[in-house]
């Protein structure tokens, strides 16, 4: 791939990656859009996946196929393949790549190997996503034939993979924000509840929910969400004359 057509693909990887004007976007989607868009963009590939690890566990998603779905679990459940590696211990340039895993490449993961090739990919090219943090994630791209991933199917996905983790990081970045925005507002309304319904201060209020949270075990925004559904139903009740839910027990 000559340079200027490098740069027009990258260029067209990331205008599909943000087509929704900025929006915020789920986290699962962005990522089965980038493996596809991959999967166009880098030469060679053929089916693609995803690989999370965090905790000491390692999860796998996004497969393109049935036979990459088994890997990306295979590997998985051993803890051992490219995409483990790349995600937890890539080498600088954040790229692992297996040319011929009926091959040399057999030795470095010899429990990975053999699956691979029954599964009929002999080449396989892994680009880590995330450069910190307790959660590591894989770009995991394979192709039938042995020793496909020359140098432009690298240097191409080491790119791709650079612009997608910046992506990934703000897409997962805008959704912890929108979550912490919705667990504010859902407890401010709970709050709200209990001011208006106990005559007491804010204060008074978020204590009231923090002490329900520890004398039932629950988290404070699920006592605070279950009281302001409690609310809207009990309004809606009132509303069409049946009878009201009693008050729940606030301590």
């Amino acid at each position: 791939m000559n340079p200027d057509a490098l740069v027009v693909a990258l260029r067209d990887a990331a205008r599909s990656l943000t087509a929704d004007e900025g929006a915020a976007r789920e986290v699962d989607a962005t990522l089965d859009e980038l493996v596809h868009l991959a999967i166009e963009t880098i030469p060679l590939v053929e089916e693609g996946g995803i690989s999370r690890t965090g905790r000491g566990t390692v999860t796998s998603g996004h497969a393109t196929s049935e036979g990459v779905r088994r890997l990306d679990e295979l590997q998985a459940e051993l803890g051992e393949g490219p995409c483990v590696t790349a995600a937890d211990d890539a080498p600088a340039a954040g790229i692992v790549v297996a040319d011929d895993l009926a091959g040399p490449d057999a030795e470095r993961w010899p429990r990975f190997a053999p699956g691979a090739v029954r599964e009929g990919y002999r080449s396989l090219m892994s680009v880590q996503l995330t450069l910190h943090g307790p959660q590591r994630s894989a770009l995991n791209l394979y192709a039938h034939e042995p020793g496909v991933f020359d140098e432009s199917a690298r240097l191409t996905a080491g790119l791709f993979g650079l612009q997608a983790a910046i992506l990934l990081y703000g897409t997962e970045h805008a959704a912890n924000l929108g979550h912490a925005v919705t667990t504010r507002d859902v407890i401010g309304q709970a709050k709200g509840i209990l001011m208006e319904r106990f005559t007491v201060d804010d204060q008074t209020a978020f204590r009231m929910l923090v002490n329900s949270s520890q004398d039932t075990n629950l988290k404070l925004v699920d006592v605070a969400r279950w009281l302001t559904e409690q609310a809207v139903r009990a309004a809606e009740n009132a509303t069409t004359g049946e009878p009201r839910l009693p008050a729940p027990e606030m301590g």
